[in-house]
């Protein structure tokens, strides 16, 4: 057999043994969302652009695209959602102090300003995802608005 041979039907072999290895589902009910919709209170529409350009990678319920089901995708995605979950978890949103929520609401501010989030290589996909000035005008807006409860709360007394 020649060499070429030999290196593509390894690589094939390889390509098949990865897909047995698949990283954890973020896969909670929504309903893990439903303390940080309460206090906040986002309007419809910034509840619904959270829902389709921030939850995926920020929240404990993903909704999977069909090529996650591919490795080393499946591995490159589980990866983008663990690290989208260590900076923020709307799902944790409970288990912040008042001063790391409004900081949390800072960095959105931040982020959504400056075009940094959603990420580039999300709304590739999700076209849904990517935002439009009046968008991000209405996540800037609640967010400021949001961080005032928590800057109150901050008060010493």
């Amino acid at each position: 057999m020649k060499l070429g041979k030999k290196i593509g039907w390894t690589l094939l072999i390889l390509f098949i043994a990865i897909q047995f290895y698949r990283p954890e589902k973020n896969n909670a009910p929504a309903t893990d969302l439903d303390a940080f919709l309460a206090e906040t209170s986002p309007s419809d529409e910034v509840e619904a652009v959270l829902k389709s350009s921030c939850y995926d990678c920020h929240s404990n319920t993903t909704n999977y695209p069909w090529y996650n089901q591919v490795a080393p995708v499946s591995w490159w995605l589980a990866d983008h959602i663990e690290d989208g979950k260590e900076h923020l978890n709307f799902a944790a949103w409970e288990q912040y102090s008042s001063k790391k929520k409004d900081h949390k609401l800072e960095e959105v501010v931040e982020t959504v300003e400056s075009g940094e989030m959603p990420l580039d290589e999300y709304t590739w996909t999700h076209e849904d995802a990517r935002l439009t000035d009046a968008q991000r005008e209405a996540i800037i807006a609640w967010a400021n608005k949001t961080r005032a409860i928590y800057q109150v709360a901050d008060l010493p007394k």
